[in-house]
C-alpha cells in the first residue's frame, strides 16, 4: 500500500515552536519544542511531504539554510484562500489570518469569529464573503497579573493557576484573581454579543495556550480549538498547492 503524503505545518515563534502533522486536512499529531535543535531532532518530512513554515524569528534564507528542503514560507506575499481588508496589512501578524482561514476549515459558510487567548487576546473577523475586516487585541491573562503589579505600589503578582476563580474575592489575592480570570470572561462575551448583534449568526472560535481556560466561562456556544492556526496553515499550504 501507498504510503499517505502528509503536510507539515510548523509555526516558530519567539519562545517555542509547534509542529503539527496533517493528512486529508486532519491533524494527526502536535509537538511544542522549546528550542530549534529538538525540533531538528523530530522533523523529518519524507519525500512526497509538503511543508509549510511561519516565523517571527527566522527568515526564510535563513530556514533554507537551516533545514536544506523545499517548503512554502508563509509571509505577506504567500497566495491566501481569503481577501484581507485589513487598513495597514504590513502590520497584521500572520498568525491571526491562520486563525480565521483555520476556522474556515471547520465552518465552510457565515462569519467568523476567531478569539486567541495568549500573551494578548486577539479578535479576528472573517464576514461570510470570505474578507477579513480586523478585530481587536487586548492583554491576556498573564499581561493583566503583570501590569496590575508593575503599574502599582503595593499589588502582589498573580498567576492564575486554576479554574474555579470565585467572582466575589475575599481578600487581595482572589480580588485580583477575579478581576484578572473574569474582567477578561466579560470582555470575551461582550466582543462576541457585539459582533452577533451587528452581523447575525456568527461561528465563535477561541484558540490559544489560555483557550481552555475560558470554555466553562463563555456564555454562548463557541468551538474551543487550541491549534486552529495549525489548521489555518493546512489550508494555506493545500490552497498554494492546488494553484
Amino acid at each position: 500500500m501507498k504510503k499517505q503524503s502528509r503536510h507539515w505545518t510548523a509555526d516558530l515563534g519567539n519562545t517555542r515552536i509547534k509542529c503539527g502533522v496533517f493528512a486529508d486536512g486532519k491533524l494527526l499529531e502536535t509537538k511544542t519544542f522549546a528550542d530549534l535543535a529538538s525540533f531538528q531532532a523530530y522533523f523529518r518530512p519524507q519525500k512526497a511531504d509538503r511543508v509549510i513554515m511561519v516565523s517571527v524569528r527566522w527568515n526564510e534564507e535563513e530556514l533554507k539554510d537551516i533545514f536544506g528542503f523545499p517548503f512554502l514560507f508563509f509571509d505577506r506575499k504567500t497566495p491566501l484562500p481569503i481577501l484581507n481588508n485589513y487598513s495597514s496589512p504590513e502590520t497584521l501578524g500572520l498568525d491571526r489570518l491562520a486563525a480565521v482561514i483555520g476556522g474556515r476549515a471547520f465552518k465552510s459558510a457565515g462569519s467568523l469569529l476567531c478569539i486567541d487567548a495568549g500573551t494578548c487576546i486577539t479578535y479576528d473577523f472573517l464576514d461570510k464573503s470570505d474578507k477579513y475586516q480586523g478585530g481587536a487585541i487586548s492583554p491576556g491573562l498573564r499581561l493583566r497579573g503583570r501590569s496590575m503589579h508593575e503599574f502599582t505600589a503595593r499589588l502582589p503578582l498573580v498567576t492564575l493557576t486554576r479554574k474555579d476563580i470565585p467572582v466575589l474575592g475575599k481578600d487581595t489575592v482572589s480580588c485580583l484573581e477575579s478581576g484578572i480570570l473574569h474582567g477578561a470572561a466579560g470582555e470575551i462575551n461582550g466582543f462576541i454579543n457585539y459582533y452577533r448583534q451587528a452581523f447575525g449568526q456568527v461561528h465563535v472560535f477561541i484558540c490559544g495556550g489560555d483557550a481552555e481556560i475560558f470554555e466553562s466561562l463563555i456564555k454562548d456556544h463557541i468551538f474551543v480549538i487550541p491549534n486552529l492556526v495549525l489548521y489555518g496553515l493546512d489550508r494555506i499550504l493545500l490552497y498554494n498547492v492546488e494553484k
